[in-house]
């Protein structure tokens, strides 16, 4: 078991501090991350805490997993290691421009 927790199905208005607020009713908190939109800003729903023990992470796993919150459920879980999905330079495409010639016929 570890002490970092996924906190899905957040409402959208919700704060990190409001988040940090509901999980300390459950043990001592050492971080809370809500994940928002890299271009809008906008929060995506969804968060990560890391509480101060894996004990406290499993009373806060017990206490909200399934309890609601501004009319949506939330899903509280162990977080799992991020995968890494993304490939070299340029996406996956190996970094390579344009073909010479411009891809056009020539004569």
């Amino acid at each position: 078991m570890g002490n970092k927790l996924y906190v899905g199905g957040l409402p959208y208005s919700v704060t990190e501090g409001q988040l940090e607020e509901i999980f300390s009713q459950h043990g001592s908190v050492q971080s809370a991350r809500v994940i928002s939109d890299k271009f809008t800003g906008r929060s995506r729903g969804f968060g990560f805490v890391e509480m101060g023990s894996d004990e406290e992470a499993q009373k806060a796993i017990q206490a909200l997993n399934g309890t609601e919150l501004e009319g949506r459920t939330l899903v509280v879980n162990e977080a799992r290691p991020q995968e890494r999905t993304r490939t070299g330079p340029g996406g996956g495409g190996g970094g390579r421009g344009p073909r010479p010639g411009g891809g056009r016929n020539r004569w």
